[in-house]
């Protein structure tokens, strides 16, 4: 889907679905995982169960993952790549606040 290959590194998951004709995915791991993008240095929180809807270089209605900002959390609701020829990846909030990072630190 144009996403990299390292923007969701969960571990033992138990469950993934994917409606193809709706775009929603849901993804289901054992527990809460905390990752940290060395290349950022940025802590990402994934809950136990992740869902969204995806299609080409977007991840939309993003549920149960987050950034660590400081010392606060902000939950995410967006993914997607800006342009793949420029490699660089955003994240949203609902309340508006992105931010951009090379999609290189997420492998792809």
């Amino acid at each position: 889907m144009g996403l990299p290959n390292g923007l969701l590194p969960l571990d033992d998951i138990e469950e993934f679905g994917y409606v193809k004709g709706t775009g929603f995915v849901w993804i289901k791991q054992k527990k809460e995982k905390v990752h940290k993008f060395e290349q950022i240095d940025k802590h990402v929180s994934y809950d136990i169960q992740v869902t969204g809807f995806i299609e080409r270089f977007k991840i939309d209605r993003l549920i149960g993952v987050k950034i660590k900002e400081s010392l606060i959390w902000i939950t995410l609701n967006e993914i997607s790549v800006d342009d793949p020829l420029t490699g660089n990846i955003t994240f949203r909030s609902p309340s508006g606040i992105y931010q951009t990072f090379p999609a290189l630190a997420y492998g792809i």
